[in-house]
């Protein structure tokens, strides 16, 4: 009876699951927590081992998905709004460099230093930060030290889900406030927003290029601009940078989404308009959590109070940190701290759980239009600063501490 439309419906369902509960909560149980726990229990009862490859969502979500997802999210939001985001780069810097200092000084104290130094890239980032610690501990032979590298990418963000979604529940409750009080001021200094569809990019900016007559600019037409700014960033991530290296593509397909909405050749909330936002944003979440189906219980039980330990230690130090550059450059504290935490998700994570926050604290679409603009942009320029490029390098440093 199983077969690859069966597999599709149970990823569905577990998807759905974590929505409604989202949403019964207000958005202060994640979705992506709850789907997450799922997904992790199934693998571990009823749901076969290779459950998301079955529904044929690999590896289409992890690549077709992923540059689509970030080229979207360069046409919600706007050249000045990128621009603008170089606190939160020097938030984010800041708070991973204090998880790295508070980790390397206190966890060696309760637990195995080669643990540090392979948890540590994982934490800081994503799937390819843990990979690259995973082949050095096999390299060395160090067997436990290669699983734990990827226990900790699969675990870290059970603890990063929910801390990030009190963060903005709390920061978005004293945004509310304000915005309440002084409505008419705040809006007047705004810029004009599309409160249907939630864009970010304002109305009233004037493109280069005219945009396509709507009987041409079909649902297709929109997906095939999309996949060509893709295309063009796979491109430019072959050509290495000075000093830097090579630059990822999803790094690169966000800054052309932004220069090419600005310019009229993009169309702005892209996806959204094309209808295709919930499967690519669907297929993405799979692909996160098929990383899960090979941590079994006898895994997390061997490492959970090393992994544990280097989870809190970790974050209270980014915490600390993020606490004292907040102060320094007037920014929020709680929304410095959230961006911080999406070195233990990174994308799309981090815009599910903005949105969904967003959408349960508002009451009007013109309040989800004000707390999307103060959140939304740090959120996903924090989650490529932390997981796309700060931690693969963090990564290629430690990797030659083993």
């Amino acid at each position: 009876m199983y077969n690859f439309m069966l597999a599709l419906a149970i990823g569905a369902l577990a998807f759905v699951a974590g929505e409604v509960i989202s949403s019964l909560t207000k958005a202060w149980i994640p979705s992506v927590f709850i789907s997450a726990v799922i997904m992790l229990l199934g693998y571990w009862t009823v749901f076969p081992h290779d459950l998301v490859s079955d529904a044929n969502l690999i590896p289409f979500g992890s690549t077709v998905c992923c540059y689509l997802m970030v080229a979207h999210m360069g046409t919600v939001i706007s050249l000045k709004q990128l621009l603008e985001q170089w606190k939160t780069i020097i938030i984010c810097l800041a708070g991973l460099a204090g998880m790295c200092i508070f980790s390397m000084i206190l966890c060696p104290i309760l637990i195995d230093r080669s643990f540090v130094i392979v948890g540590l890239p994982p934490l800081t980032g994503g799937l390819v930060a843990a990979t690259l610690m995973q082949s050095a501990a096999e390299a060395k032979g160090m067997t436990e030290a290669a699983v734990f590298a990827i226990a900790m990418y699969c675990v870290q963000g059970f603890a990063g889900y929910p801390l990030t979604s009190i963060c903005l529940q709390l920061e978005g409750k004293k945004m509310l406030k304000h915005f309440r009080e002084n409505k008419q001021a705040v809006v007047a200094a705004s810029r004009e927003v599309d409160t249907t569809n939630g864009n970010l990019i304002a109305a009233s900016e004037k493109k280069l290029f005219p945009p396509i007559p709507d009987r041409f600019n079909s649902i297709v037409m929109i997906l095939a601009k999309l996949a060509i700014v893709g295309w063009m960033a796979t491109m430019l991530a072959t050509i290495p940078v000075p000093v830097i290296g090579s630059i990822s593509g999803l790094v690169w397909v966000l800054v052309l989404a932004v220069i090419f909405t600005r310019l009229g050749l993009l169309d702005e909330n892209s996806l959204n308009k094309s209808n295709s936002y919930g499967i690519v944003m669907f297929s993405i979440m799979m692909y996160i959590f098929d990383g899960l189906k090979d941590c079994t219980p006898e895994m997390l039980g061997n490492i959970v109070i090393p992994m544990v330990t280097l989870i809190v230690i970790g974050v209270l130090g980014m915490a600390i940190f993020c606490f004292v550059i907040s102060k320094i450059l007037h920014t929020p504290f709680l929304l410095s701290f959230a961006t911080g935490l999406t070195a233990l998700y990174g994308f799309p994570p981090n815009a599910i759980i903005t949105e969904s926050t967003c959408e349960a604290l508002s009451e009007t679409p013109e309040e989800k239009e004000y707390l999307m603009g103060q959140m939304f942009a740090p959120m996903i320029v924090g989650g490529f600063v932390t997981v796309t490029i700060t931690s693969v390098i963090i990564a290629g440093v430690f990797a030659n501490l083993l």
